[in-house]
């Protein structure tokens, strides 16, 4: 077959793609206009993540030649496109534009919503919980750094729900607009020097590390400075111009942020859940290990325990955990009223739906 005649048919194709894609736009409009006749969420996690996991398995029935990640690329955008046409979603995120955090939301809201970057992780609980916001993104633990605990500390005095959560591979680059032997200074956020110390020790012992607010101010300002770079994602690195001098100097190939997206409802099930809640002990000898135990006697993973003081009273502590399963489930039910007979507190701050890293 010749050129000419196959990009007849990829135009052919386009065309169907097309008609299609509209199609589905008609049948997405419907769908907006009964939920907010009955009141309901526009934004519904669970039934997104059924719709890329069925794209996924239906393209590996097909055996067809696009990897996963492209798959639930493209749908990403098909099911913003679809947001977008059910409300003028505003997504409000932990800022300033192009840090991880952005990213995180551009990937998982896609290019078609609004996107408004807040000062700080309290910022973006107050928006949405206002309103001004429908949902926000906030970051809440790296594989290599561990917790971040202004996130946990939010949740204290918070009623928003987590609703989803982005899994994000953390590409950190060090990126100028001079080649490396001129650099005297390297900005970045702390957390991100922690994830490239090695890297930094073996290649660059001598230039000095400056710790800023965010990788997108580091790019900022390295791209204002004629001896100065910073390590950054390529997000920050392209909106301020700046060259990638050497990329994913992260210590662990498998850098991985987690991020959580907060809203006003929780997320009914979608087969394959999370749930993280937080809660605060009797002050006696092995109140903790019985508060776990019911977790343990029933068969329920838990991925993640932390603890933060409660600053509310002097060495009294919240713990928040992650146990697999939706609160509504039967198990999970009696293993929450188990633990809630040795808790002086509970809370349940979301269910959402278990995701895989972009």
């Amino acid at each position: 077959m010749k050129l000419p005649e196959i990009r007849q048919k990829i135009d052919a194709i386009d065309e169907q793609l097309l008609k299609l894609l509209n199609e589905r736009s008609d049948l997405v409009h419907e769908v907006g206009v009964i939920k907010r006749a009955e009141g309901s969420e526009i934004y519904a996690p669970e039934r997104e993540e059924a719709v890329f996991r069925a794209a996924v398995a239906k393209n590996a029935a097909l055996k067809g030649r696009l990897p996963e990640k492209s798959i639930r690329a493209i749908y990403r955008e098909i099911m913003s496109a679809s947001l977008a046409l059910e409300k003028d979603l505003t997504i409000a995120y932990f800022g300033p534009e192009a840090t991880n955090t952005h990213q995180a939301a551009r990937s998982k809201f896609g290019a078609s919503v609004n996107y408004t970057p807040q000062v700080s992780i309290a910022d973006v609980f107050d928006v949405v919980a206002r309103g001004s916001a429908d949902y926000g993104v906030v970051p809440i633990e790296n594989s290599t750094e561990g917790a971040v605990n202004h996130t946990l500390d939010v949740f204290m005095d918070s009623e928003l729900r987590i609703c989803a959560q982005i899994l994000m591979k953390i590409e950190n680059h060090l990126v100028a607009k001079i080649p490396r032997d001129k650099i005297k200074r390297i900005y970045s956020h702390p957390q991100v020097f922690g994830q490239c110390r090695n890297w930094l020790r073996l290649n660059l012992p001598n230039v000095e590390l400056v710790e800023v607010s965010s990788t997108s101010r580091a790019a900022e300002l390295a791209a204002d400075e004629d001896d100065a770079a910073a390590i950054s994602g390529p997000m920050a690195a392209e909106v301020h111009g700046l060259q990638i001098l050497a990329p994913s100097i992260q210590d662990i190939a498998t850098n991985t942020t987690r991020f959580l997206v907060i809203g006003r409802t929780a997320s009914p099930p979608s087969g394959d859940d999370r749930t993280s809640l937080m809660f605060c002990v009797h002050d006696k000898p092995g109140a903790l290990f019985h508060a776990l135990e019911p977790f343990n006697r029933l068969k329920i993973s838990m991925s993640k325990i932390e603890s933060r003081p409660s600053k509310r009273k002097a060495w009294e502590y919240f713990f928040f955990v992650d146990i697999d399963g939706h609160a509504s489930e039967e198990k999970v039910q009696q293993a929450l009223e188990a633990l809630s007979q040795h808790c002086t507190f509970v809370k349940i701050l979301g269910t959402y739906p278990k995701t895989s890293p972009t």
